[in-house]
Formats: C-alpha cells, sequence, structure tokens
C-alpha cells in the first residue's frame, strides 16, 4: 500500500519539476508541444503494436498454442498507451519502452524472474471472485 502511496505521490511531483526544468531551457510552448507529439505518436504506436499482437494471438491459438508471450506483449502495449497519454516525460520514456519489441524483452525477463522469485518464496497469491 505504502508503495503505491508513494508511486502516486512522487512520480507526479517529478514529473511537474521536470517540465517546469524542461520549460525554462526550451520554452513553454515547444514543451507543450513536446508533450502533445508523444501523446499523438504513442497512439499510433500501440494501435500498429496492438493490431500485430492481436494477429500473433489469433495465429497461436488457431494453431493450438496458448498465447502467452502475445498475452504479456498486449498487457505492456495497454500499460504503454496509457502511459503516453499521461502528460509527462518520465511516463512518455517509460510508455515507449512498453510499446517498442525489443524493450519488452527486457520487461519480460524481469517479470518472469520476480513472479519465478515470488512462487519460489510461496508470497505469490492469487485472489479470484
Amino acid at each position: 500500500m505504502v508503495k503505491f502511496l508513494l508511486l502516486f505521490t512522487l512520480v507526479p511531483l517529478i514529473e511537474i519539476w521536470l517540465l517546469i526544468e524542461v520549460g525554462a531551457i526550451i520554452g513553454s510552448v515547444p514543451t507543450i508541444l513536446l508533450i502533445a507529439s508523444t501523446g499523438f505518436v504513442g497512439v499510433f504506436l500501440a494501435k500498429y503494436q496492438g493490431l500485430a499482437v492481436l494477429r500473433k494471438m489469433q495465429m497461436e491459438m488457431e494453431a493450438g498454442i496458448m498465447p502467452g508471450d502475445p498475452m504479456f506483449d498486449g498487457a505492456c502495449i495497454l500499460i504503454g498507451g496509457a502511459l503516453l497519454l499521461t502528460p509527462g516525460l518520465i511516463t512518455d520514456l517509460v510508455g515507449f519502452s512498453l510499446l517498442l519489441p525489443f524493450t519488452r524483452i527486457f520487461y519480460k525477463a524481469a517479470s518472469q524472474k520476480y513472479f519465478s522469485r515470488r512462487m519460489e518464496e510461496g508470497t505469490f497469491q492469487v485472489w479470484w471472485r
């Protein structure tokens, strides 16, 4: 719970500070245009990547394979697109890294390591209603 409190408090504060600093260096209009352009590019990139992942999932399901990797990619694309729509430079960088296939590999490896460790420790829990 404390992690989420810090996440939703510190990240916006750092984003605001960074936007003020960048605005002081390049000006307010270029900063606003930068933020808006990352949102537009992010929407198109998320749509393109999302459609590619949907095609891959469909092909794997037609072949009788459970589409585990495409499902993870789809989740990354969803989160990355949401981060790109959020105004800020740090969230834009993380959002773009989630949308690009060659950087998603690192997120995939880190999450597999995290969940494997939690399962080995016996601290992995799933709640279902």
